[in-house]
């Protein structure tokens, strides 16, 4: 069984403080169900590539206590996929050899052990019980991009069809531990079969590597079902607890948001001027047809609908509370039916396919990318550039270096509690640069609100436009 762990992230060659393991050593460790072999295949500058090797003993397995429980005769215990394919075994393995990195330490690299960076990760033969739309399900709405290859069951006989493992390779944009994590979870539950025991302390086990994503994740059930083996009674004591140990509700957080922040920034009123210059920025761009892309509130929404020359205006928001309060604050009951003509709102979420979404002229993505967690913004943006591909796109965030300026704001906190990052600006630009390049936008930057030359403006704008192909 192989798995092969990759970065580009200059120098590459890092990659081996984040695993512990030496790019020119070859290891190997003892498991109780046979041996673990790490060694790189590649290792430069510019890419670095480490693979982890699982020998595992079939004879053990059956003498020793790693012996499954579900057998359908005694050669079945000793002829079966389990040393060729990611299973349980691979989770125990990945626990034991990359500890340290699972637990996301990096003795004098901790900076980059905490940073996102370039992540691939290939799973050989992967058993998908479910098919690829499952495998698509657990992985793409934390932030992967797939590459699925499903083996035949036999190429020398095509007529026989295909089975039921896969040649998976992930790339993700993250931190290293998170992407050992959802291995961690995710490959037993695809195989939907575990080597060992199960029982309540496995409950205290994936609620403590799924904290921070299992309870928004939306197969979070069916994760918590096969990863616990189908116990009724475990499942229904996890999912309670996910339930009780969510952050606060989305909702109710949106209802705040708008206010926490406006108290900040009232004294600059940045607020109104950073949706003045979206509205001016998408007329000069000769939008008529706009997308509002997390429109909490519907602020942007009414300066759009006061203004005639936008046609079509959808405002999209992920929470159904928002949308109440946009639709109160529009008027919507009240509206001649002209100008109600003119506007929708959606309830969707911003991480998934949405064909609702598409054909637009242009879409505003204003202070809401700060909200997504790290690893969900690559879904974001194939859902933004790729799939609804508007003509020109209008994104601002706050900008981190200018928090030291706000009287009201401790050092180091951001501007709201309910932001998952905020970024410098050589980070915003190069998360911007890196998007229009892939999918074929060209990209400008100003700044939004009064400009300090020492830390830049409090609200960075990109402004992005499809590039005729």
């Amino acid at each position: 069984m192989l798995l092969t762990l990759a970065t580009t992230h200059a120098p590459a060659t890092q990659l081996g403080f984040l695993l512990h393991k030496h790019p020119e050593r070859f290891q190997s460790f003892e498991l109780t169900f046979g041996k673990a072999h790490v060694f790189y295949t590649e290792a430069n500058s510019e890419r670095c590539e480490a693979t982890l090797l699982l020998e595992i003993d079939p004879v053990r397995l059956v003498r020793g206590t790693e012996r499954s429980e579900r057998s359908d005769g005694p050669l079945e215990q000793y002829v079966n996929d389990r040393p060729y394919v990611a299973s349980s075994f691979l989770s125990v393995a990945i626990a034991q050899v990359f500890g340290t990195a699972l637990s996301g330490q990096s003795k004098g690299h901790q900076e980059l052990a905490d940073s996102a960076i370039p992540l691939e990760a290939r799973l050989f033969a992967l058993p998908c019980r479910g098919g690829e739309a499952f495998l698509r399900r657990l992985f793409e709405p934390l932030g992967y991009e797939l590459s699925v290859t499903r083996h035949p069951l036999d190429e020398r006989f095509p007529e026989w069809g295909e089975s039921s493992y896969y040649d998976v390779k992930l790339r993700f944009r993250g931190r290293l531990r998170d992407l050992l994590t959802h291995l961690y979870v995710l490959v037993p539950v695809l195989d939907d079969e575990k080597h060992y025991y199960v029982g309540q302390a496995e409950v205290e086990k994936l609620l403590r590597v799924g904290e921070g994503w299992l309870a928004s994740h939306p197969e979070r059930e069916s994760i918590a079902q096969r990863y616990l083996k189908h116990s009724v009674r475990l499942t229904r004591a996890a999912l309670s607890r996910l339930v009780v140990d969510e952050a606060e509700d989305p909702d109710e957080a949106a209802e705040v948001k708008e206010h926490e922040e406006e108290v900040l920034e009232e004294r600059l009123s940045l607020a109104d001027e950073r949706m003045g210059t979206v509205v001016a920025t998408l007329k000069s761009e000769g939008a008529r047809r706009v997308l509002d892309l997390g429109c909490g509130g519907g602020r942007l929404l009414a300066r759009l609908l006061d203004d005639t020359s936008f046609e079509e205006i959808v405002g999209v928001d992920a929470s159904c509370r928002a949308l109440e309060v946009a639709e109160r604050r529009l008027h919507l009951d009240r509206l001649p039916e002209r100008k109600k003509q003119r506007i929708r709102l959606l309830q969707g979420a911003l991480t998934y396919r949405d064909a609702r979404l598409a054909g637009f002229d242009a879409a505003a993505v204003v202070e809401v990318i700060e909200h997504l967690d790290l690893p969900r913004l690559s879904s974001f943006a194939r859902v933004l550039f790729e799939c609804a591909r508007p003509r020109s796109v209008v994104m601002t965030t706050p900008n981190v270096e200018y928090n030291v300026r706000f009287e009201k704001l401790p050092a180091g906190r951001l501007r709201h509690r309910d932001h998952r990052f905020e970024w410098t600006r050589a980070e915003f630009e190069a998360w911007c640069v890196d998007a229009a390049r892939r999918f074929g936008y060209a990209v400008r930057f100003a700044p939004i609100g009064p400009l300090d030359s020492e830390v830049g403006a409090p609200t960075q704008m990109a402004v992005f436009t499809r590039v005729a192909a």
